[in-house]
């Protein structure tokens, strides 16, 4: 391991995990004027009316680490299990069920057969049918129990756990392990995957991006140009800092979130986002979704973020007063403060989905449905 990064992550994973409420409230606002919606030009941003739930409404915990669409319903994975919302009704699974672990950190679709595949910190869970099958190492090939990311894609179940990466073929029930024995990474906690027909995307902690390509079986790595330095020396001439967080691939355009801001690369060319020169209103993120090439969202530890290729807009309670705020940011740098009257649950977002143009959000605090308004 080099330079100690393990521990560092190790330092950093359980304080991401633990979602520190001094974590918001602690934070710098943005500089902003007020300018009222009527009297400004102000670019068009998606507004929503947020619906949040918790423990006092359903869910089992207020801790969300993960969400997933599934249609109509919503799948939410907390510090407690694994919850099910569909009707107007949650249904919790838990480790009485066959779950492998109370704390549920992702999910995942099989939408040739509808299971949902939840990686927890205890091994990986496939609900089939009201079935839960589950797999750990010591009754499968998982790399190990504590599974960060997991990611279907026609045949094979890619994976990303606290040692190494792996790869489940559900036709031939084989296992393939990934490591840094048989793949470009240095350190093997793998905390993020996302997985294409085309390509296959690891984020790995302290150690960059590992790339697969599904046609040349090769695999490739995007690394920060200025090494492990927290200062960035080479604006947008690479990946912007080497701890990812997590990573989304859509029309040819890789989205990559890291504790010291955003990355994107059009597979020529790199463009880096900080809080310094963008929208984002905190270089800590811990997800990024994707929508197009042009456009995706930000998780980060001050708030929810949507970037549309040239405007920004932010949706959290507010960092001083902690009452529902929507702020969109131009090309020129100007930020305007948008009235709302709700906003997602907290400001420390671990996962975003969509639901046509709606958009679910996993906080510290509750999990947020943000009901788009035209």
């Amino acid at each position: 391991m080099k330079n100690g990064w393990s521990e560092f992550a190790m330092i950093l994973v359980l304080g991401a995990l633990a979602a520190p409420a001094h974590a918001a409230e602690s934070a710098h606002t943005l500089p902003h004027v007020k300018v009222h919606a009527a009297t400004a030009t102000i670019p068009q941003m998606p507004h929503f009316r947020f619906v949040n739930y918790t423990t006092a409404n359903g869910l089992p915990d207020d801790h969300v680490y993960s969400v997933l669409v599934d249609g109509d319903r919503i799948w939410a994975g907390t510090d407690n299990g694994l919850a099910e919302f569909e009707d107007g009704k949650w249904k919790t699974y838990t480790t009485r069920d066959g779950l492998a672990q109370q704390a549920v950190l992702s999910l995942a679709l099989d939408k040739q057969t509808g299971d949902v595949w939840a990686g927890t910190m205890g091994g990986l869970s496939r609900i089939s049918g009201g079935r839960i099958d589950t797999f750990t190492q010591l009754n499968s090939g998982l790399s190990n129990d504590v599974v960060y990311g997991v990611s279907v894609e026609g045949e094979n179940v890619w994976v990303a756990t606290a040692a190494g990466a792996c790869r489940l073929n559900l036709r031939t029930h084989d296992w393939s392990l990934y490591n840094e024995r048989n793949t470009p990474m240095v350190e093997i906690w793998v905390y993020a995957v996302n997985a294409t027909p085309s390509k296959v995307y690891y984020a790995v902690w302290g150690s960059g991006i590992l790339e697969y390509n599904q046609k040349t079986k090769a695999w490739d790595k995007y690394e920060d140009p200025d090494g492990e330095n927290e200062i960035v020396l080479f604006k947008d001439q690479g990946l912007i800092h080497e701890i990812t967080t997590s990573v989304s691939f859509v029309d040819n355009v890789l989205w990559a979130a890291t504790y010291f801001g955003d990355s994107r690369y059009d597979g020529r060319y790199w463009h880096n986002f900080l809080t310094k020169d963008s929208g984002l209103p905190s270089n800590f993120t811990n997800f990024v979704k994707g929508v197009d090439a042009n456009h995706a969202w930000f998780g980060t530890d001050k708030g929810l973020a949507y970037y549309d290729g040239t405007n920004w807009a932010v949706y959290r309670p507010s960092l001083t007063t902690g009452k529902p705020e929507m702020t969109v940011r131009n090309a020129a740098g100007k930020v305007t403060e948008i009235p709302v009257t709700t906003a997602p649950a907290h400001n420390y977002v671990l996962g975003i989905d969509f639901q046509g143009k709606d958009i679910w959000v996993a906080t510290a605090k509750g999990l947020s449905h943000g009901i788009y308004q035209k």
